[in-house]
Protein backbone atom coordinates (compact mmCIF):
# COMPACT_ATOMS: atom_id res chain seq x y z
CA UNK A 1 0.00 0.00 0.00
CA UNK A 2 0.94 3.62 -1.06
CA UNK A 3 2.27 6.15 2.03
CA UNK A 4 -0.91 8.21 2.61
CA UNK A 5 -0.68 11.63 1.60
CA UNK A 6 -3.87 12.79 3.39
CA UNK A 7 -6.57 11.03 5.52
CA UNK A 8 -9.50 12.41 6.78
CA UNK A 9 -11.76 10.58 9.95
CA UNK A 10 -15.54 12.22 10.04
CA UNK A 11 -14.48 15.23 9.05
CA UNK A 12 -17.74 17.90 9.19
CA UNK A 13 -18.35 21.68 8.79
CA UNK A 14 -21.06 23.44 9.45
CA UNK A 15 -21.61 27.68 8.07
CA UNK A 16 -23.96 29.37 9.61
CA UNK A 17 -26.17 26.25 11.64
CA UNK A 18 -25.85 24.09 8.01
CA UNK A 19 -24.02 21.21 7.87
CA UNK A 20 -22.27 21.05 4.53
CA UNK A 21 -19.63 18.68 4.80
CA UNK A 22 -21.05 15.50 7.31
CA UNK A 23 -18.76 12.66 8.52
CA UNK A 24 -16.34 12.63 5.85
CA UNK A 25 -12.96 10.02 6.24
CA UNK A 26 -10.93 9.68 2.95
CA UNK A 27 -7.33 8.39 2.41
CA UNK A 28 -5.51 9.65 -0.78
CA UNK A 29 -2.03 7.66 -1.51
CA UNK A 30 0.91 9.09 -2.85
CA UNK A 31 0.89 9.47 -7.00
CA UNK A 32 -2.85 8.51 -7.56
CA UNK A 33 -5.50 10.80 -9.19
CA UNK A 34 -8.28 11.46 -7.44
CA UNK A 35 -11.54 11.92 -9.40
CA UNK A 36 -13.96 14.42 -6.91
CA UNK A 37 -17.12 13.86 -7.79
CA UNK A 38 -20.88 15.73 -7.06
CA UNK A 39 -23.23 18.03 -7.54
CA UNK A 40 -22.98 22.09 -7.05
CA UNK A 41 -23.26 21.96 -3.47
CA UNK A 42 -22.05 18.68 -2.64
CA UNK A 43 -19.59 19.68 -0.55
CA UNK A 44 -16.68 19.50 -3.08
CA UNK A 45 -15.23 22.82 -2.60
CA UNK A 46 -15.67 22.66 1.07
CA UNK A 47 -13.39 19.27 1.33
CA UNK A 48 -10.57 21.14 -0.79
CA UNK A 49 -10.67 24.20 1.28
CA UNK A 50 -10.62 22.44 4.46
CA UNK A 51 -7.39 20.87 3.23
CA UNK A 52 -5.79 23.07 2.07
CA UNK A 53 -6.38 25.28 5.25
CA UNK A 54 -8.27 28.13 3.91
CA UNK A 55 -11.23 26.69 6.23
CA UNK A 56 -11.21 25.09 9.41
CA UNK A 57 -13.50 21.96 10.83
CA UNK A 58 -15.99 21.97 12.79
CA UNK A 59 -15.45 18.36 13.71
CA UNK A 60 -13.97 15.43 12.95
CA UNK A 61 -10.02 15.46 12.12
CA UNK A 62 -7.69 15.72 9.73
CA UNK A 63 -3.85 14.18 8.84
CA UNK A 64 -1.35 15.69 6.23
CA UNK A 65 1.79 13.91 5.47
CA UNK A 66 1.23 11.27 8.93
CA UNK A 67 0.71 15.32 10.58
CA UNK A 68 -2.00 16.46 12.89
CA UNK A 69 -2.55 19.48 15.17
CA UNK A 70 -3.18 22.85 13.66
CA UNK A 71 0.48 23.74 13.85
CA UNK A 72 2.10 20.83 12.23
CA UNK A 73 -0.76 20.84 9.98
CA UNK A 74 0.16 24.38 8.22
CA UNK A 75 4.41 23.49 7.98
CA UNK A 76 2.84 20.40 6.10
CA UNK A 77 0.57 22.75 3.75
CA UNK A 78 3.86 23.50 2.58
CA UNK A 79 3.78 20.41 0.36
CA UNK A 80 0.63 21.20 -1.09
CA UNK A 81 -0.40 23.36 -4.08
CA UNK A 82 -4.02 24.25 -4.34
CA UNK A 83 -6.53 26.37 -6.98
CA UNK A 84 -9.52 26.66 -5.67
CA UNK A 85 -12.53 28.40 -6.72
CA UNK A 86 -10.37 30.80 -8.90
CA UNK A 87 -6.74 31.38 -9.84
CA UNK A 88 -4.58 33.61 -7.62
CA UNK A 89 -4.11 35.79 -10.73
CA UNK A 90 -3.36 39.82 -10.57
CA UNK A 91 -4.99 40.84 -13.77
CA UNK A 92 -2.64 43.82 -14.95
CA UNK A 93 0.24 41.22 -14.54
CA UNK A 94 1.94 38.83 -17.27
CA UNK A 95 1.91 35.16 -16.94
CA UNK A 96 5.61 35.03 -16.19
CA UNK A 97 4.58 38.33 -13.46
CA UNK A 98 2.33 36.55 -11.75
CA UNK A 99 4.62 33.41 -11.32
CA UNK A 100 7.51 35.20 -9.90
CA UNK A 101 4.56 37.36 -7.26
CA UNK A 102 3.75 33.33 -6.30
CA UNK A 103 7.35 32.38 -6.25
CA UNK A 104 8.46 35.25 -4.00
CA UNK A 105 5.64 35.31 -1.96
CA UNK A 106 6.42 31.50 -0.84
CA UNK A 107 9.98 32.20 -0.86
CA UNK A 108 11.55 30.55 -3.53
CA UNK A 109 14.66 31.49 -5.07
CA UNK A 110 15.05 29.46 -8.10
CA UNK A 111 13.29 31.74 -11.05
CA UNK A 112 13.93 29.27 -13.67
CA UNK A 113 10.80 27.42 -12.48
CA UNK A 114 9.12 30.59 -14.37
CA UNK A 115 10.03 29.40 -17.40
CA UNK A 116 9.83 25.77 -17.02
CA UNK A 117 6.30 26.38 -15.71
CA UNK A 118 5.30 28.32 -18.49
CA UNK A 119 6.10 25.74 -20.57
CA UNK A 120 4.89 22.91 -19.18
CA UNK A 121 1.44 24.91 -19.38
CA UNK A 122 1.60 26.10 -22.72
CA UNK A 123 1.85 29.47 -21.69
CA UNK A 124 5.70 30.62 -22.90
CA UNK A 125 4.61 32.61 -25.65
CA UNK A 126 2.12 35.18 -24.13
CA UNK A 127 5.32 37.25 -22.99
CA UNK A 128 4.10 40.68 -21.70
CA UNK A 129 0.21 40.09 -22.31
CA UNK A 130 -1.72 40.93 -19.61
CA UNK A 131 -3.49 38.08 -17.70
CA UNK A 132 -6.93 40.25 -17.35
CA UNK A 133 -6.90 39.67 -21.54
CA UNK A 134 -6.30 35.69 -21.23
CA UNK A 135 -9.20 33.54 -22.08
CA UNK A 136 -10.70 31.48 -19.38
CA UNK A 137 -8.62 28.46 -21.03
CA UNK A 138 -5.21 30.71 -20.28
CA UNK A 139 -6.25 32.21 -16.77
CA UNK A 140 -6.84 28.12 -15.94
CA UNK A 141 -3.24 26.90 -17.15
CA UNK A 142 -1.95 29.81 -14.96
CA UNK A 143 -4.08 28.79 -12.17
CA UNK A 144 -2.13 25.34 -12.69
CA UNK A 145 1.29 26.48 -12.94
CA UNK A 146 0.89 28.75 -10.11
CA UNK A 147 -0.31 25.98 -7.83
CA UNK A 148 2.75 24.07 -9.49
CA UNK A 149 5.16 26.37 -7.88
CA UNK A 150 7.32 24.75 -4.87
CA UNK A 151 7.09 21.61 -6.16
CA UNK A 152 3.95 20.20 -4.19
CA UNK A 153 3.31 16.87 -3.22
CA UNK A 154 -0.08 17.17 -3.32
CA UNK A 155 -2.16 19.27 -5.95
CA UNK A 156 -5.77 19.87 -5.20
CA UNK A 157 -7.49 21.65 -8.44
CA UNK A 158 -11.24 22.63 -8.62
CA UNK A 159 -12.37 22.56 -11.96
CA UNK A 160 -8.97 22.91 -13.91
CA UNK A 161 -10.37 22.31 -17.02
CA UNK A 162 -12.82 24.88 -16.94
CA UNK A 163 -13.43 26.77 -20.26
CA UNK A 164 -10.68 24.64 -22.21
CA UNK A 165 -11.15 23.45 -25.65
CA UNK A 166 -10.89 20.03 -26.48
CA UNK A 167 -7.11 20.48 -27.44
CA UNK A 168 -6.68 22.10 -24.12
CA UNK A 169 -8.44 19.53 -22.19
CA UNK A 170 -6.17 16.73 -23.70
CA UNK A 171 -2.94 18.82 -23.10
CA UNK A 172 -4.37 19.29 -19.48
CA UNK A 173 -5.10 15.90 -19.37
CA UNK A 174 -1.80 14.56 -20.15
CA UNK A 175 0.40 17.09 -17.63
CA UNK A 176 -1.72 15.32 -14.75
CA UNK A 177 -0.73 12.41 -16.01
CA UNK A 178 2.70 13.39 -16.39
CA UNK A 179 2.68 14.95 -12.84
CA UNK A 180 1.26 11.73 -10.83
CA UNK A 181 3.57 9.00 -13.07
CA UNK A 182 6.57 10.95 -13.38
CA UNK A 183 7.05 13.09 -9.55
CA UNK A 184 4.60 10.61 -8.03
CA UNK A 185 2.35 13.89 -7.02
CA UNK A 186 -1.02 13.25 -5.36
CA UNK A 187 -3.70 15.18 -7.29
CA UNK A 188 -7.63 15.59 -6.19
CA UNK A 189 -9.66 17.20 -8.84
CA UNK A 190 -13.18 17.84 -9.04
CA UNK A 191 -14.46 18.57 -12.16
CA UNK A 192 -18.40 18.70 -14.40
CA UNK A 193 -16.55 17.00 -17.24
CA UNK A 194 -17.37 13.19 -15.85
CA UNK A 195 -16.32 12.07 -19.71
CA UNK A 196 -13.07 13.64 -19.02
CA UNK A 197 -12.17 12.65 -15.39
CA UNK A 198 -12.96 8.98 -16.28
CA UNK A 199 -9.61 9.25 -18.56
CA UNK A 200 -8.11 11.13 -16.00
CA UNK A 201 -8.55 9.92 -12.38
CA UNK A 202 -6.99 6.39 -11.44
CA UNK A 203 -9.74 6.81 -8.45
CA UNK A 204 -13.16 8.33 -7.68
CA UNK A 205 -14.88 9.69 -4.74
CA UNK A 206 -18.49 10.20 -5.16
CA UNK A 207 -19.93 13.02 -2.37
CA UNK A 208 -23.31 14.12 -2.10
CA UNK A 209 -25.45 16.10 0.31
CA UNK A 210 -22.05 16.60 2.82
CA UNK A 211 -21.55 12.79 2.73
CA UNK A 212 -18.94 10.49 1.02
CA UNK A 213 -21.50 7.81 -1.07
CA UNK A 214 -18.36 5.82 -2.05
CA UNK A 215 -14.78 5.69 -2.93
CA UNK A 216 -13.93 3.34 -5.78
CA UNK A 217 -10.83 2.74 -7.95
CA UNK A 218 -10.47 2.94 -11.86
CA UNK A 219 -10.91 -0.76 -11.88
CA UNK A 220 -13.67 -0.92 -9.31
CA UNK A 221 -15.82 1.61 -11.65
CA UNK A 222 -15.15 -0.29 -14.79
CA UNK A 223 -16.05 -3.55 -12.60
CA UNK A 224 -19.46 -2.11 -11.80
CA UNK A 225 -20.03 0.31 -15.41
CA UNK A 226 -18.99 -2.99 -17.18
CA UNK A 227 -21.87 -3.56 -19.88
CA UNK A 228 -23.42 -7.37 -19.63
CA UNK A 229 -26.06 -9.12 -19.20
CA UNK A 230 -27.55 -9.51 -15.90
CA UNK A 231 -29.69 -13.03 -15.63
CA UNK A 232 -31.63 -13.89 -12.14
CA UNK A 233 -32.84 -17.55 -12.67
CA UNK A 234 -33.37 -21.17 -10.29
CA UNK A 235 -30.91 -22.85 -11.63
CA UNK A 236 -27.45 -20.40 -11.65
CA UNK A 237 -25.00 -23.17 -11.63
CA UNK A 238 -26.68 -24.97 -14.51
CA UNK A 239 -26.50 -21.96 -16.51
CA UNK A 240 -23.19 -20.53 -16.00
CA UNK A 241 -22.06 -24.29 -16.73
CA UNK A 242 -24.26 -24.68 -20.37
CA UNK A 243 -23.07 -20.54 -20.85
CA UNK A 244 -19.51 -22.17 -21.00
CA UNK A 245 -19.94 -25.37 -22.75
CA UNK A 246 -22.96 -24.47 -25.53
CA UNK A 247 -22.13 -20.55 -26.40
CA UNK A 248 -18.47 -20.67 -25.34
CA UNK A 249 -18.64 -17.29 -23.08
CA UNK A 250 -15.43 -16.70 -20.87
CA UNK A 251 -16.58 -14.11 -18.94
CA UNK A 252 -19.64 -15.12 -16.22
CA UNK A 253 -19.80 -13.86 -13.03
CA UNK A 254 -21.84 -15.25 -10.40
CA UNK A 255 -22.79 -12.64 -7.51
CA UNK A 256 -23.27 -13.83 -3.54
CA UNK A 257 -27.19 -13.40 -4.14
CA UNK A 258 -26.53 -15.78 -7.28
CA UNK A 259 -27.42 -13.21 -9.90
CA UNK A 260 -25.56 -13.99 -12.79
CA UNK A 261 -23.58 -11.33 -15.03
CA UNK A 262 -22.36 -12.48 -18.46
CA UNK A 263 -20.23 -9.89 -20.42
CA UNK A 264 -20.25 -12.17 -23.34
CA UNK A 265 -23.22 -11.88 -26.13
CA UNK A 266 -24.51 -8.50 -24.73
CA UNK A 267 -25.87 -7.31 -28.03
CA UNK A 268 -27.36 -11.50 -28.92
CA UNK A 269 -29.35 -11.40 -25.61
CA UNK A 270 -32.14 -13.74 -27.36
CA UNK A 271 -29.43 -16.32 -28.37
CA UNK A 272 -29.12 -16.41 -24.24
CA UNK A 273 -32.62 -16.55 -23.55
CA UNK A 274 -33.18 -20.00 -25.97
CA UNK A 275 -30.21 -21.66 -24.09
CA UNK A 276 -32.15 -21.11 -20.89
CA UNK A 277 -35.92 -22.11 -22.37
CA UNK A 278 -34.29 -25.31 -24.12
CA UNK A 279 -32.67 -26.49 -20.80
CA UNK A 280 -35.56 -25.79 -18.62
CA UNK A 281 -34.20 -22.89 -16.54
CA UNK A 282 -36.71 -20.55 -15.47
CA UNK A 283 -35.53 -16.79 -15.40
CA UNK A 284 -37.01 -14.07 -13.20
CA UNK A 285 -35.11 -11.36 -15.11
CA UNK A 286 -32.83 -10.84 -17.69
CA UNK A 287 -31.57 -7.26 -18.64
CA UNK A 288 -28.70 -5.52 -20.15
CA UNK A 289 -26.95 -3.46 -17.78
CA UNK A 290 -23.91 -1.03 -17.32
CA UNK A 291 -23.47 2.48 -17.24
CA UNK A 292 -21.31 5.12 -18.30
CA UNK A 293 -19.62 7.30 -15.46
CA UNK A 294 -22.67 10.03 -15.36
CA UNK A 295 -24.95 7.33 -15.62
CA UNK A 296 -23.24 5.35 -12.20
CA UNK A 297 -23.45 8.51 -10.40
CA UNK A 298 -26.84 9.95 -11.12
CA UNK A 299 -28.17 6.15 -10.00
CA UNK A 300 -25.73 6.13 -7.28
CA UNK A 301 -27.41 9.59 -5.43
CA UNK A 302 -30.76 8.00 -6.14
CA UNK A 303 -31.60 9.73 -9.19
CA UNK A 304 -31.59 7.05 -11.95
CA UNK A 305 -33.35 3.77 -12.61
CA UNK A 306 -31.42 2.02 -9.78
CA UNK A 307 -33.08 4.07 -7.12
Amino acid sequence: MNQAVLKTSQLTKIYQGVRVLHNVSVTLEAGKIYGLIGQNGAGKTTLMRLISGLAFPSGGSLELFGQQGEQALQAERKRVGCMIEYPGIVGHMSARENLRLHRLMKGIPNSEIEEELLKLVGLEDTEKKKAKNFSLGMKQRLGIAIALIGNPELLILDEPINGLDPLGVVEIRNLLKQLSEERMITILISSHNLPELYQTATDYLFIHQGQLREALTLAQLDERCRQHIRIECDQPDKLVSLLESELGAKNVQVLPDMTVKLYDYYDDREQVSRLMFDHGIRVMALSNEGDTLENYYISLIGGGKHD
